[in-house]
């Protein structure tokens, strides 16, 4: 007969065995994604849009790039703070022109609340304080 002792130990390392599992899965799935630099993530982190941030990495200009792409100034200005949506065609001038991956372009036509206009006014602050 066995003791509630055995079946708890049981128990615990088919719970571990789950947890080194996902942990696996997940290690294997990092390798083939293709992460944002740490810069880029930290811009971002600290209130910047995805676009904006890659551009400044690049350490490129709005006029600069809009040139690039054969946009005005202002419509890159209204991409970068989600006022525009570009079209897929203007996404894939992006990448090209900020030579990264396509996927690293925002997906735009995200829900409002996600928006950073939507976001509390003191969130964006909060997030500079604890990153400095």
């Amino acid at each position: 007969m066995r003791d509630d002792g055995d079946l708890h130990a049981a128990e615990e390392a088919l719970e571990d065995a789950a947890d080194v599992a996902i942990y696996d899965e997940r290690k294997a799935d990092l390798k083939t994604e293709n992460p944002l630099p740490a810069d880029v993530t930290m811009e971002i982190l600290r209130g910047s849009s995805r676009l904006k941030a890659l551009r400044n990495w690049r350490r490129l200009t709005q006029a600069e790039l809009a040139t690039t792409i054969g946009v005005s100034q202002g419509f890159l200005s209204d991409i970068e703070s989600n006022r525009r949506k570009p079209s897929a065609q203007t996404r894939a001038l992006l990448a090209k022109a900020l030579d990264i991956p396509g996927q690293w372009i925002e997906p735009w036509g995200m829900p409002q609340c996600m928006a950073r206009k939507s976001m509390p006014s003191g969130l964006t602050r909060e997030y500079a304080a604890v990153l400095r």
